[in-house]
């Protein structure tokens, strides 16, 4: 089944054709880059479970501080209150 680039296909279309879709919508320069070993992939896996359920917690709350910061600048008369509640609104329905 031929898509065009970001063509969203209906779920009854082959498992195929929806992962060649998926595949598709990757710049052509990453779906060739040969997997390596950065610097940043030796220190996690030289981490313990814990070490990266830590770090993964401190992204967690830094994000929260950034979003927190960036509502604060665009919409600097609104309360702390009103901060806090629309960045709890948006990391609670948040996607990936």
């Amino acid at each position: 089944m031929k898509t065009a680039p970001g063509q969203i296909l209906p779920a009854a279309a082959p498992a195929c054709a929806r992962q060649q879709n998926s595949y598709n919508r990757f710049p052509k320069q990453l779906q060739s880059v040969p997997v390596m070993k950065t610097e940043a992939q030796k220190v996690l896996q030289a981490m313990s479970p814990a070490q990266k359920l830590r770090a993964a917690e401190r992204l967690y709350y830094s994000a929260r501080q950034l979003k927190a910061a960036a509502l604060r600048a665009e919409h600097p008369d609104w309360t702390d209150e009103a901060i806090r509640e629309a960045v709890r609104q948006i990391f609670l329905y948040a996607r990936s």
